[in-house]
């Protein structure tokens, strides 16, 4: 991977679904993504290690290790980080309210933006109706969706090898997926829903691998996308603005412009 000269501060940073401890997780861009950034919030939005997979099969690369210590050193030099775990890293939902190493754990997290809208932070897994009424039938599911990663992985590399940008299946299965398409609404419904009875602006969560900023039912509903398709982060400035960084697009422009100069 090469090398790109960029560093850049943020009020908040929020990502999610990392699925450490799986050969899916792009680790390299993560790690590479919190070497240039800063912030003086950090929240983790579930799902960083993927428990599920690990039970069965362990794969732990020293790039993985390196991202939960890049975390850690981000903590002791000042970085307000909340752990908020998912349904994948759902063992560590037993010590929510706790602090380690001076990073927060919660179940829910409610966040003052810059201007004053208050942001409630979640994982989103307890509005899975599948994650709820049928465990085995998720971790099926979860199997399914670590081949179409392994897929994805070789379809590319091979765009690699032909001087191409990177490219989701899984996002493009997703998208052209009735089902899957129905699921993410009514996710989208019920999450906002459920903000907007909490008397909050603003929502934000990860789990279902969809990033997006968009206004329903009266709240803005953010989904901070996920670390082994998308490689996607939400941020916040100074001034309260939300928005989503693709790592993948933002790292070409910058090697783009670094090639120009």
């Amino acid at each position: 991977m090469s090398k790109i000269n960029f560093h850049k501060n943020y009020r908040s940073v929020w990502i999610s679904d990392f699925h450490l401890g799986t050969e899916g997780s792009k680790s390299e861009m993560l790690l590479e993504f919190l070497k240039h950034t800063e912030s003086r919030y950090l929240y983790l939005v579930g799902d960083i290690i993927d428990g599920w997979r690990m039970k069965k099969k362990l794969y732990w690369s020293q790039e993985h290790n390196d991202i939960i210590q890049k975390i850690l050193r981000k903590a002791r030099k000042g970085t307000k980080v909340v752990f908020i775990p998912g349904n994948h890293d759902e063992l560590l939902k037993d010590f929510t309210d706790f602090s380690f190493g001076k990073i927060s754990f919660k179940t829910k997290y409610k966040h003052i933006l810059a201007d004053g809208r208050k942001a409630l932070v979640i994982h989103g897994d307890e509005f899975d109706a599948v994650i709820l009424n049928a465990k085995w039938l998720a971790k099926f599911g979860s199997a399914l969706y670590e081949l179409i990663l392994k897929v994805n992985n070789v379809v590319n590399y091979c765009r690699r090898k032909l001087g191409l940008s990177y490219w989701s299946l899984s996002q493009y299965i997703k998208g052209q997926t009735k089902k899957a398409t129905n699921f993410i609404s009514n996710f989208e419904f019920a999450v906002t829903v459920s903000a907007k009875k909490a008397k909050v602006d603003v929502v934000i969560c990860g789990h279902i691998h969809r990033p997006v900023i968009k206004t329903l039912n009266g709240v803005l509903y953010c989904n901070d996308g996920d670390w082994v398709e998308s490689c996607t982060a939400l941020v916040e400035d100074d001034f309260g603005n939300l928005s989503l960084i693709n790592w993948p697009d933002e790292r070409e422009k910058l090697l783009t412009a670094k090639l120009e100069h």
